[in-house]
């Protein structure tokens, strides 16, 4: 018999300003909530349009110990790094890098986005690594939109582009170092779903835009929150009311290891902190060229 998990709480997304100084939307990290393990951030970038020439990204930055995972929804980012890896992200497509020991890395516009102008609207998360792999070496999955799998309820009112796990019977592409599952829902007005997660993972759900009604109670709660689900269940519900609603459905395994964070660094304890500037600084995380 299976039981669909309560509503742990809700925290609303934080409106604030990153890199060269775009606005993003987080639920976490905030002052009401620091992580969700095995997570480290979730930003919502957008979404927001730009006159011709407006356009601001992230200039270079390093990362250690954790992963960043990039899911352009609208406009398109172009990205560089000190391994020499560079490209453009579309819209749909998603890149997942593992800093693992270091890395140097651009997250700026397209020359040409830049010239034109458009709306730019994506997400991303921090999956922290496990202590046992906070020092592979770093390592990028770039998947195109075409290539992430996609699945359609019978009825046709619900569909889900499967970044991370498996969800309406589908599988992920993209391998993950722990058990993670990343998935976006799109649900037709009216439509519900009644969706199996493993009884491991601590999961939450966050809405892009439409009022959801999560829980067997139906709870409604509007875009941009952080809906936390409890531990309680094999099965997470929501539905859509009046409008379309559109989800991204997170949860994984938490590693249950200490954190401690400077910045774009994430070990296990402040030494580890220490030598990861003290290599940046040294330039053993490589410089990107311009």
């Amino acid at each position: 018999m299976s039981s669909t998990r309560t509503i742990e709480r809700t925290y609303p997304a934080v409106r604030t300003t990153e890199g060269g100084g775009f606005i993003v939307h987080r639920p976490f990290p905030t002052r009401m909530l620091m992580d969700f393990d095995p997570f480290l951030l979730l930003d919502e970038m957008g979404p927001v349009d730009y006159a011709p020439g407006e356009a601001k990204g992230a200039p270079d930055h390093p990362h250690r110990g954790f992963e960043t995972v990039t899911y352009v929804l609208e406009g398109q980012f172009g990205h560089k790094d000190s391994a020499g890896h560079s490209g453009t992200l579309h819209a749909g497509d998603v890149q997942w890098m593992t800093a693992g020991a270091g890395v140097v890395h651009s997250e700026m516009p397209d020359p040409e986005f830049v010239r034109t102008g458009g709306r730019v609207h994506g997400l991303q998360l921090w999956v922290n690594l496990p202590r046992s792999d906070k020092m592979i070496a770093p390592r990028y999955q770039e998947m195109p939109s075409a290539q992430i799998p996609v699945a359609t309820s019978a009825d046709g009112n619900v569909s889900v582009k499967v970044i991370a796990g498996e969800a309406l019977g589908v599988t992920a592409a993209i391998e993950t170092r722990t058990p993670i599952l990343y998935q976006h829902f799109t649900l037709q007005p009216g439509a519900k779903l009644v969706h199996a997660v493993p009884a491991n993972y601590r999961v939450f759900a966050y809405a892009l835009s439409g009022k959801g009604l999560y829980g067997e109670e139906g709870r409604e709660i509007g875009a941009q929150q952080m809906v936390v689900f409890g531990n309680d269940g094999d099965t997470v519900t929501f539905a859509a009311g009046e409008e379309p609603l559109e989800l991204l459905l997170l949860g994984g395994v938490p590693l249950k290891e200490p954190v401690v964070r400077y910045g774009p660094f994430v070990m296990n304890t402040e030494d580890e902190i220490r030598q990861a500037v003290t290599d940046y600084q040294a330039g053993r995380m490589g410089q990107i060229t311009h």
